[in-house]
């Protein structure tokens, strides 16, 4: 991705939101051990979530800025009376792994893959020469370093929790762990709810097939990277939007070089067949990853 293109994505999301929101947690549902944390807009609404287990909690992402991480594990720590064990980071997106040391220095373990972490040295750089002044001091200059739990799926017991940690291949980004947790799935940005997907690496037909993959684990909650919690029907929306943009992209004859105007045409139909979906600024990065994608196969 050109570093023009996120440096455009960060400037229309700053005017957007430069008034920003308070971070909200709030519980998914009253008898649920899971807490979703919703990130304030000038840190992309990110969703990161805990579980509450019988010894402790466990935390799955750790957001995009420091500060949303620290106020993560304050609130948390407080409303349950319970330290942090452990902390996921599901892919190689800074809104994943940016809080990574913040959890460290509260001496909590953060893992992930060995695919995940080997993408993050490029991955940071890169965020790095986008983000960097415009949100420091709130950024991490230094490379996040979590530790690995392995290369292939695993169970790993903590707080008093057994997850079972699925890696997957390239969807939103080259690599995904997928934690399961008692019917409960946490996917990252394979989903959103009401959000514009980010299509930045060009590979949705791979994504469909994570999406196959999630739903063999038949889970009955879906957490989202972005927006609401909701059952296995998010799964089936995403598809859908997905298989969706494929198409329309696909009707404008996609060839190289990209035509700016059909590339234009596309973005306003998939913004229409999906108002009020937050975020179509995504597109202006995915939808020429996908038009490439699919000039390559013509």
């Amino acid at each position: 991705m050109k570093l023009v293109s996120l440096v455009f994505c960060a400037a229309i999301l700053a005017s957007s939101f430069a008034s920003g929101c308070a971070p909200v947690a709030a519980p998914v549902s009253a008898r649920s051990p899971v807490t979703e944390m919703t990130s304030n807009a000038w840190g992309f609404s990110t969703q990161s979530y805990w579980i509450e287990g019988p010894a402790g909690l466990v935390a799955i992402d750790t957001q995009f800025l420091p500060s949303e991480a620290e106020r993560m594990i304050t609130t948390a720590e407080k409303s349950t009376g319970k330290k942090f064990a452990l902390a996921i980071v599901l892919h190689a997106n800074p809104d994943k792994f940016n809080g990574t040391a913040t959890f460290q220095r509260h001496g909590i373990k953060v893992v992930t893959s060995k695919q995940v972490k080997d993408l993050l040295p490029s991955v940071h750089e890169k965020r790095t020469r986008a983000f960097y002044d415009r949100y420091a001091p709130d950024y991490p200059k230094e490379l996040p370093a979590p530790d690995v739990f392995g290369d292939k799926d695993t169970t790993i017991e903590a707080a008093g929790l057994k997850l079972n940690l699925h890696v997957m291949g390239a969807g939103c980004s080259e690599s995904h762990v997928v934690v399961e947790w008692e019917k409960h799935a946490f996917v990252g940005d394979l989903v959103g709810n009401r959000v514009h997907s980010w299509l930045e690496i060009g590979k949705t037909d791979e994504w469909l097939l994570r999406l196959a993959e999630i739903g063999k684990l038949a889970p009955t909650v879906v957490h989202p990277g972005r927006g609401k919690t909701g059952g296995p029907e998010l799964l089936v929306n995403e598809r859908a939007y997905l298989e969706k943009v494929i198409s329309i992209v696909a009707g404008e004859g996609p060839t190289t070089p990209v035509d700016e105007a059909k590339l234009g045409r596309a973005k306003e139909k998939i913004v229409a067949a999906y108002p009020g979906y937050g975020f179509p600024v995504f597109l202006e990065i995915g939808l020429p990853a996908e038009w490439e994608r699919q000039a390559r196969k013509r």
